[in-house]
């Protein structure tokens, strides 16, 4: 592309090798978890013993979607009541809301933003049960909870996270489960899906070409998928300077799909599970407006895209966003290269962003 800088097929390397090791990276996690003293047991007992009623999340940037799918894991699975925190309420309006009876989780790759340490230092002076899931046990964060689970991901080199939002996934599907009383056993197959995944890549490089020339793009789920297709939006912003927009399958309709047309490619997660099964009719209507679609996910909805990545079968559906976030972080490195821009040094971008 004129304009830009030329960078070699070896730009964003450490980007892909955070990518690669995601697999193993989600064994080492698996093991650890089956020690009965666990991070995620002690964790666990502890909500158990405090009965929340409602769980908080707080979050900012890449960890805000890891916040959204243990929302959808909370209320799915456990019966109980999420919302999202707006930091900037205890931070900018010095507001202190009562939080008796809330278990508060911060979520967070360094554990280092100020307004995310606020916030739960006002939850837990209100009463909260306040929980940290982290890359840092020695962070600001970690500190400031009463609980910490350390995601366990190892430095983090490139910009763009990739692996600590897989860890962030994993560790908080892991509390969630032993909240509920399993085991993690539901998770042995991660890694091995991860894997055949990843031995994709070739097929990802191409349709990277394919799309190099693209200005915008949208990414679209529903259900456990939706924070992957916000995950995946960003991953495109920022390392290949797309201006990619997320909307749940549902959202999608009520007026944004007046904005797509062949020049606008679609990029839509459409996992096994009921969550996949509310995409068909959007992919009915994406037809109708004449999108170039992309789908990722199950096998029997390739034949109705312009190009598909099909996804192993046999995971639960709430463990789905751990593989299917893979081919978009994939993607983003080779969409970045052929743009010719390098990954691991967005413009503009710091790997802690610190937001009062």
């Amino acid at each position: 592309m004129s304009g830009h800088t030329q960078f070699p097929p070896s730009a964003g390397l450490a980007m892909a090798a955070e990518v690669a090791g995601q697999p193993l990276l989600w064994e080492r996690l698996l093991d650890l978890h089956r020690a009965r003293d666990s991070e995620t047991a002690r964790a666990a007992s502890l909500v158990a013993a405090r009965r929340p009623r409602f769980v908080l999340l707080v979050a900012r940037g890449t960890s805000d979607h890891a916040a959204l799918y243990a929302k959808y894991l909370f209320e799915v699975l456990c019966g109980l009541p999420c919302g999202l925190v707006s930091p900037s309420t205890m931070t900018a309006y010095d507001a202190a809301p009562v939080t008796a009876d809330v278990l508060m989780v911060a979520v967070s790759q360094s554990g280092g933003s100020p307004d995310l340490v606020r916030s739960v230092e006002v939850g837990r002076a209100r009463g909260a049960l306040t929980l940290a899931v982290t890359n840092r046990a020695d962070s600001e964060l970690a500190r400031a909870a009463e609980c910490h689970v350390d995601v366990q991901a190892g430095p983090e080199l490139a910009v763009a996270a990739t692996k600590s939002y897989t860890a962030q996934l994993l560790a908080l599907y892991l509390l969630v489960d032993r909240l509920r009383g399993g085991t993690g056993a539901r998770a042995a197959g991660l890694p091995e899906a991860g894997a055949r995944v990843l031995g994709q890549e070739a097929h990802l490089a191409g349709l990277a070409r394919r799309y190099r020339f693209a200005s915008r793009l949208v990414c679209t789920g529903r259900g456990y998928s939706y924070p992957t297709a916000r995950e995946a939006a960003l991953k495109l912003m920022e390392t290949s300077y797309v201006a990619a927009q997320a909307f749940s399958g549902a959202d999608l309709l009520h007026g944004p799909l007046a904005m797509i047309d062949p020049q606008v490619p679609v990029m839509a997660v459409v996992a096994e599970g009921r969550g996949g099964d509310a995409m068909l009719p959007v992919l009915d209507r994406l037809a109708d407006a004449g999108a170039d679609l992309v789908t990722v996910g199950r096998a029997s909805v390739a034949a109705r895209a312009d190009a598909a990545v099909v996804l192993p079968e046999g995971l639960p559906e709430e463990l789905s966003p751990l593989v299917e976030i893979l081919p978009f972080q994939v993607l983003a490195r080779h969409l970045a290269v052929a743009r010719g821009t390098d990954p691991d040094r967005p413009r503009g971008l710091k790997k802690v962003t610190e937001t009062l």
